[in-house]
């Protein structure tokens, strides 16, 4: 089995998403829709063969449903389809990931002429995610498909990775500068809390301050601690954490960690697992 969880660079149009999620088929899991981020998260499961014709035909909907040139929104992108994660959910389904991940990036590049850029598992040097953003067509080229941004879609990130738990801790005041300095505080690059990515976003529609973080190493730092640690930090600035919101799905396994006070305040159940979502299908 093998997940496969692409972020769109479209969260406030409706009958775009929908189209996208339509065509997509029976493989999508979950939908999680921004429009601060003006982001949408996919969650498409199954086997490798299934999981990979669906992520094409997400594709194919998103190249006829999106524009990048005239975007904005507060989440970093590189393209309209900006990142296409595949997820191993098992021990043994690492290379069937990786192997996936690079097939759908000859097909994207070929086909639509979109740039592709490897990261973690997919990438041979193993270069992370956040690294990708800082250097993509600066002081690195494309590992496949051309040289220069396509002018309508931009360009792709397409990794292989193992399962992580992304999150936004909303504030209940402050500015996008608190968000900021807790989002510096609490990333492992920043001397954080070990595999903990974050940055912080102000979101305009609730007029709040937002920490975003994924957690890519979840023995190392689980959603009960990464939530303490923002909630500590916000503390410190006279803040609390008003709102804990899941962005798209999370292990059973993680769900099985969380304590009840996160998992109340975060509307954590067994049907927010990737797990149950699958036995459906």
């Amino acid at each position: 089995m093998l997940e496969c969880v692409p972020n769109v660079s479209e969260g406030r149009v409706d009958t775009a998403i929908d189209a996208i999620a339509r065509a997509t088929g029976a493989p999508l899991l979950d939908v999680h829709r921004d429009a601060d981020h003006n982001r949408s998260v996919f969650t498409i499961g199954g086997g490798t063969h299934t999981t990979l014709t669906a992520t094409r035909r997400l594709a194919a909907a998103t190249a006829a449903a999106l524009d990048l040139s005239n975007h904005d929104g507060v989440h970093p992108r590189l393209g309209a389809l900006d990142v296409v994660p595949f997820v191993a959910l098992d021990v043994t389904a690492g290379a069937r990931a990786a192997a996936a991940a690079r097939a759908f990036a000859t097909w994207w590049s070929s086909v639509y002429g979109v740039p592709c850029f490897f990261y973690d598992d997919a990438d041979p040097y193993g270069r992370d995610l956040p690294s990708l953003r800082r250097e993509a067509f600066v002081e690195r080229a494309p590992d496949i498909g051309p040289s220069k941004p396509h002018p309508r879609l931009g360009a792709t990130a397409v990794g292989a990775r193992q399962p992580l738990v992304a999150l936004n801790c909303v504030l209940d005041g402050g500015e996008v500068d608190d968000a900021r300095a807790i989002a510096r505080a609490v990333r492992e690059r920043g001397g954080g809390l070990p595999g903990v990515r974050a940055l912080g976003f102000w979101l305009a529609s609730r007029g709040l301050p937002q920490v975003s973080m994924n957690l890519v190493d979840l023995e190392g730092t689980g959603i009960d601690d990464a939530c303490a640690r923002v909630g500590a930090l916000a503390a410190e600035r006279g803040r609390e954490v008003r709102e804990i919101e899941l962005v798209g799905l999370l292990p059973a396994a993680e769900l099985e960690r969380c304590g009840p006070a996160v998992r109340a305040t975060a509307g954590l159940d067994v049907t927010r697992t990737i797990e149950s979502r699958l036995s459906r299908i």
